[in-house]
This record gives C-alpha cells, sequence and structure tokens, in this order.
C-alpha cells in the first residue's frame, strides 16, 4: 500500500515539516523537509493567528519544494503547558452467546476503554488521545493484548491526554486557514517524539522522554512498554536566549546565534575562545570570553533538569527507570547537555535522535537525523501507523476545515493559468 504522510510540527521557535512516502515494501522514504522561524506561538500555544499561518505555509512550501509532492493533508502534533496526562481505569463484563464460550473481542476491548475514558473534564478541556497501557482478565495482571482470551471481566488501564479546547481550535483553526487538514485528529507532540527516538526495550525497561523545546520542556514517561505520566515544565530554549541577551545586552537574534554556535553547559568540554560580536546597530564590536556563556547558560539548563528531576522523583513508580532518560528536542543539541543531565538525573542519559530502530525509515537522512526533527518525524511514523491500522481515536470530531486545501504546487499551476508569469 502507497501513500503519502506529512508530519506538521508546530513550536514556539520553528514550525518543522516532513514529507513522508510509503512504498509498496511498506518502508517510509523521508523526501522532503521544511523549517520555518515560527513567532506565534508562546509555550506552545497560539498567541498570534497571522504570524503562526505564515511560518505553516512557508514551512510546508519547503518541504513540498524539496519532495516535489504537493501537501493538502497533514498529522499535526499539539503541545505546550495547557497539556494534562491522567490515568483511569475501566472494567466491563466479557460478553459471549454462551456462558462457556467467553471469548474476548474487539468490542469487548473497546468498550472496557470507553469505560476508562468516562471520567470528567472540564468544560474548557477535551480528551484528544486515550493510551492503552495494559489489560486484567479476571485478576491476571499485565496483560498486553487481551484479544482472543477467555474471561468474565475485563479491566483497562488506560494513559488519557486533556487539552485546552481553545488552545486546540485556535492551532487547527491556523492549519485549516494555512490552506490544510488535519488528519483525523492531533497527537501528543511528546508522545510523537518517543516514536521517533526510543527503542522497545527502553519502553519496557521505563524511561524518561525529555523534549527540550524553545518555549516549553515536554516530558513523558514509559514503564512496562506504555506511557505512564505526561507534564510540562514552562521553561525552555528560550530561557537560555533571553539569560545571555540580557546579561550580554545584545539582540535577541545574536544571543539565539551565539547559544547555538558557542553555547556549553558542562565545563569539560568548554573551549577557550572568545566571541567576537559584530553588527550591532552601529555599535563598534563587542568580545564575549566564552566562559561568559556557560556562566549563563549552564544556571538555566540546571534549572531546567532540576525541575525535571523533582517531578519524576514525585511519580510514584513501582520501580526504577532503569531504561534511564532519553532528551531530545533543539535544546537537546546544545553541547554538554547531556553530561550534565547525567550528573543531575544520576541515571544513563542518551541524545534521541530520530534513526530507525526498525529499518522503516530511508530518505534523505542527513536531513532528518536531528533532534529538532525528532517530532515530526514521529508525526509521520505515528500518522503511517493509524492510517495503516484505519484507527480513530478521536472523542469529538474536529471543528470543521475552514479554507481550502492548497499547497504550493497548485499555487504554482494557479499562477500559470492565470497568466501571472
Amino acid at each position: 500500500m502507497e501513500g503519502k504522510i506529512v508530519g506538521l510540527d508546530i513550536g514556539t521557535t520553528k514550525t518543522c515539516v516532513v514529507i513522508g512516502e510509503r512504498n509498496e515494501k511498506g518502508l517510509i522514504e523521508i523526501t522532503g523537509v521544511g523549517v520555518s522561524p515560527s513567532t506565534g506561538m508562546r509555550k506552545g500555544v497560539v498567541f498570534n493567528i497571522e504570524a503562526t499561518i505564515k511560518s505553516i505555509t512557508a514551512a510546508i512550501e519547503a518541504a513540498e519544494m524539496m519532495s516535489g509532492q504537493e501537501v493538502h493533508f497533514c498529522w499535526t502534533g499539539i503541545g505546550g503547558s495547557h497539556i494534562e496526562g491522567i490515568n483511569s481505569r475501566g472494567v466491563a463484563a466479557i460478553t459471549g452467546q454462551k456462558r462457556e464460550n467467553r471469548e474476548i473481542s474487539k468490542d469487548d476491548i473497546n468498550r472496557v476503554i470507553e469505560a476508562a475514558r468516562a471520567v470528567v473534564v472540564p468544560l474548557d478541556r477535551q480528551i484528544i488521545q486515550t493510551i492503552p497501557q495494559s489489560y486484567v482478565v479476571d485478576g491476571h495482571r499485565g496483560i498486553k493484548d487481551p484479544f482472543g482470551m477467555i474471561g468474565v471481566r475485563l479491566e483497562s488501564e488506560v494513559h488519557i491526554i486533556t487539552v485546552s479546547v481553545t488552545s486546540m481550535q485556535n492551532l487547527i483553526r491556523c492549519v485549516n486557514r494555512a490552506g490544510f487538514e488535519l488528519n483525523a485528529f492531533l497527537l501528543l507532540q511528546v508522545l510523537a517524539a518517543g516514536k521517533a527516538v526510543l527503542t522497545q526495550e527502553e519502553q519496557e525497561m521505563g524511561v524518561a522522554l525529555i523534549d527540550l523545546g524553545g518555549g516549553t520542556t515536554d516530558v513523558l514517561v514509559y514503564y512496562d512498554g506504555a506511557p505512564y505520566s505526561t507534564f510540562t515544565i514552562p521553561i525552555g530554549g528560550c530561557e537560555v536566549t533571553k539569560d545571555i541577551s540580557m546579561i550580554k545586552s545584545i539582540p535577541l537574534e545574536t544571543a539565539e546565534k551565539i547559544k547555538h554556535e558557542y553555547a556549553c553547559c558542562w565545563e569539560p568540554l568548554l573551549e577557550d575562545e572568545d566571541i567576537i560580536v559584530k553588527d550591532m546597530a552601529g555599535r563598534p564590536p563587542i568580545t564575549i570570553p566564552n566562559s561568559h556563556i556557560y556562566a549563563i547558560v549552564k544556571p538555566r539548563m540546571e534549572e531546567i533538569f532540576e525541575l525535571v528531576k523533582k517531578k519524576l522523583d514525585g511519580i510514584n513508580l513501582p520501580r526504577p527507570l532503569t531504561g534511564g532518560v532519553v532528551i531530545t528536542g533543539g535544546g537537546a543539541a546544545l553541547t554538554g547537555a547531556i553530561e550534565l543531565a547525567g550528573e543531575i538525573f544520576q541515571m544513563q542519559v542518551r541524545l534521541g535522535l530520530p534513526i530507525s530502530f526498525t529499518n522503516s525509515l530511508g530518505g534523505l537522512v542527513e536531513d532528518y537525523c536531528t533532534p529538532a526533527h525528532a517530532t515530526a518525524i514521529g508525526l509521520v511514523l505515528e500518522g503511517n501507523r493509524l492510517e495503516m491500522e484505519g484507527s480513530s481515536e478521536q472523542d469529538r470530531p474536529l471543528p470543521p476545515s475552514i479554507g481550502k486545501k492548497t499547497g504550493f504546487w497548485r499555487r504554482i499551476a494557479d499562477w500559470f493559468k492565470n497568466g501571472l508569469f
């Protein structure tokens, strides 16, 4: 079965689009990658619709140009401090035509998940995903797939993701007004990132995925192969940039460049060199020792990791996270971030790169194999899985699309048709 899958990751500092094509062998070939600066988002929430629309359009057009494919539909992620994850349980009796033939059917599984999803949600929030963790059949726990088993009583343990209704609607509106439509429903960004960077063994052992974004730091804890806890720290890489800008009295754009090219938060990796800053509104160039940037960056990164550790320590897990910590997102590329995290968490820490552990990815490896692309790659992988399974997890239909589906190549064709060239 062939098809095109598009992942759209709208972040606080950048919008990233990845186009994947499913070939006849089921392999996903990444054929297009597009990135555009994002100025309409704040901590994962839309605060300027027009700026967000512009960022989405630019990123998708860049990916269309690279792949030669026109985009109409996309799998879109949602994140930010308004995300909440809760665990719930449901119980249902197993139906059967005869008392001695109570085989668990797909309908039984769907009913017990619906029972677990029947939680009280405020009117200003909506469930976007319900993720099964495990099942209990007649008191026997830890069952991953009860289909076909014989029993009388079926229980489900699920992880439920809820979002702010207004934040969700504004994000959908931006995508629609940019000329594109969502495939079925929104996906949690950090969950998508986990699909791209975590191994099945890590998920079974228990692992904490830390997505260091620009506006927020999103955390997803896997335990026994399923999501167990989701939370957000309202601090991200933008705070590091602001600290450099404020303390050194330089523009934010210059501070961002210094952060990417020179910043370090682990002293053994610090290079003894001076940074020359030019082009500051007519002011003469200034020289900043790299050690000064280190003294600014390290405390902020320590604060982020300490806040995450405090939250992790508050989770009542039956056993330690023996899979350690995986750090991804744009902030994970900061020199020394992995080493500093290892010192704070006192466990194994590695960088999360969207490398295929199942040999199901191909294409432009050099263009997408960075932590900053993890979420967009994960959206493609999860979108492909859902399309192949014909799955639908949304609780209520998304608002109707606004605007006409369009894309870069359709606009080019329209220009030729209308004689604008």
